[in-house]
């Protein structure tokens, strides 16, 4: 189930299903996709802070509700990632989510609400928020936005390709998103299950041996079994916490993923970075990792 395609002109929802943004950063990064040509309607509890989250947990979950059910509405913008995103499980209808065929857009601790609505047969967009849009980027992110809200999935020729790790073409659905909350995801009701798929991974913040743990946990849970590719982007911060011990994470990511045997590819702009393509989870891609790209 294709979202609907809008262009500039159309309204997005801005909600926050995780932790608040930064003070300074929704303006900042309203304006910047205002500037774009969209429309935003601020969600009533976006702003909210409640501990670490922005809102209650049914007050966010109200607030994606609102903006999926809203005839004002034509897309839903997620203003950031952090956590919060499983605490809403229990609260969301996510049949009557998955039912609606407005674009919805986000990544990192959103990798729960993706894995959710995939399964569901709905097809969602990893791509950049108002946190991302708050920062300086490449015009090749507002292209690869704007061009994949309309229903275009492409990738601009301005973007930087994946470097092969392991060469070969694989087909399959896209899937996955930020490696914690995949292993974070075993057994819930909408676990990730990588079987046929073209698997999407980047963290953020993690220690190498984090990484290592959370790959070996989905290995030793048979996610993995099956699985038709790796598209492998940044792994931001993990460097820095790198110990004289430790290997650096994408030796890692290569020992643990390669006796797989399938193709794979990493340094694709996806993840917690300015610069990155937005993504159609959910549809079938493929994957030259040979040319360090993909298609759809």
């Amino acid at each position: 189930m294709l979202p609907r395609p809008i262009a500039p002109g159309a309204t997005l929802g801005l909600v926050s299903p995780a932790s608040p943004l930064p003070d300074g950063e929704l303006e900042a990064g309203r304006a910047a996709v205002e500037a774009m040509g969209f429309r935003t309607k601020l969600m009533p509890h976006a702003c909210d802070r409640h501990d670490s989250y922005a809102g209650t947990d049914s007050d966010r979950a109200a607030d994606l509700h609102r903006a999926f059910d809203d005839p004002q509405v034509d897309g839903v913008l997620c203003t950031r990632g952090g956590y919060g995103c499983a605490r809403l499980i229990p609260y969301l209808d996510l049949d009557r989510l998955a039912a609606s065929d407005k674009p919805f857009i986000g990544f990192s601790d959103i990798t729960t609400l993706h894995l959710a609505l995939n399964r569901r047969g709905r097809v969602t967009l990893h791509g950049p928020m108002i946190y991302t849009f708050a920062k300086p980027r490449a015009e090749w992110v507002s292209t690869s936005f704007i061009e994949a809200l309309a229903g275009r999935f492409k990738t601009p020729l301005e973007a930087p390709s994946g470097v092969t790790v392991r060469p070969g073409v694989a087909r399959g659905e896209l899937s996955g998103g930020c490696l914690t909350l995949l292993a974070d995801s075993l057994g819930n009701r909408d676990a990730f299950v990588g079987r046929g798929k073209l698997v999407v991974l980047e963290d953020v913040g993690e220690q190498p041996h984090r990484v290592d743990a959370q790959l070996t946990h989905l290995l030793n849970a048979g996610a993995f079994d099956g699985v038709a590719g790796f598209v492998v982007g940044e792994f931001t911060e993990t460097d820095e916490k790198r110990r004289d011990i430790d290997l650096d994470w994408r030796t890692i990511v290569r020992e643990r993923l390669d006796p797989l045997g399938v193709p794979m590819i990493f340094n694709y702009p996806i993840g917690h970075i300015d610069a990155m393509l937005t993504l159609p989870l959910g549809h079938p891609a493929t994957l030259d990792a040979n040319a360090g790209a993909l298609s759809y």
